[in-house]
């Protein structure tokens, strides 16, 4: 461990908030300073963030986005809200939610590895239509080539109940699960990763337009959510390291 002083630690832990844009409270920052070699406890990374004029930002309700009034059939939720996986590629969890900019809305898709919490696929779009989810969906596919019995799960949303999209699970082997009629929780891991993209994220972000608001969602989701936010679910590791360490585990 490095020997530290408080005026270093107030300059790491000024330079943590500006890098996560304010989403790491106490536990996060303790985690991150111990990361960069301090021996530094929640508490007492608590009284430096104090010091250093630094909070945490707040965290925002769940908004219902999901338009499941339709007459497409629908999935039973063969999920039934388990969301503990012990291994990649076993199920993904998909959703839908949307940014405003001064040029309109720009809505995004996601596919999320439950076993990880990694966003393993994404597009966005200025519509939000079928080729939005399908675009996430294949991009996801492409990545990892999953075998087939996967279980990808998502809201009744018309763009997963739509002939595209099922027709593409069918295509890569994918069995489909979806959330009972308004209720986000049965679908509450892509929920949550929204919730904190918004918040930790976009919330107070002015964008001049789509294209700006895209490049900086793609930074959030690859250059900070999956390489470097840690994730409490993960005991306080990002999704790729937690990949990493497992299959260093499997190879050992």
């Amino acid at each position: 461990m490095k020997i530290d002083n408080d005026f270093e630690l107030l300059s790491e832990v000024r330079r943590i908030h500006k890098e996560t844009r304010g989403s790491y409270g106490s536990r996060r920052t303790s985690t991150g300073l111990r990361s960069r070699g301090y021996d530094v406890g929640r508490y007492r990374a608590r009284t430096l963030m104090k010091k250093a004029g630094v909070t945490v930002k707040h965290r925002r309700k769940f908004r219902v986005t999901t338009d499941s009034k339709h007459n497409l059939p629908v999935a039973p939720n063969l999920l039934a809200r388990n969301f503990q996986v012990d291994r990649p590629n076993t199920v993904w969890c998909s959703d839908i939610t949307y940014l405003w900019t001064m040029e309109g809305w720009l809505y995004l898709s996601t596919v999320i590895d439950l076993f990880s919490r990694k966003v393993v696929g994404w597009a966005m779009s200025n519509r939000i239509n079928a080729s939005l989810a399908t675009e996430a969906l294949s991009m996801a596919y492409w990545r990892r080539k999953p075998e087939k019995g996967l279980i990808h799960h998502s809201d009744r949303g018309s763009q997963y109940a739509g002939g595209d999209y099922q027709n593409l699970l069918g295509s890569y082997g994918m069995i489909c699960s979806m959330s009972r009629k308004g209720d986000c929780w049965d679908n509450a891991v892509a929920e949550s990763f929204f919730h904190s993209m918004k918040t930790e994220w976009t919330t107070g972000m002015l964008y001049r337009n789509r294209c700006d608001a895209r490049s900086d969602v793609i930074h959030y989701i690859e250059m900070f959510y999956n390489s470097n936010r840690l994730h409490s679910y993960l005991n306080y590791k990002n999704p790729n390291d937690f990949e990493k360490n497992f299959m260093w585990a499997k190879a050992a």
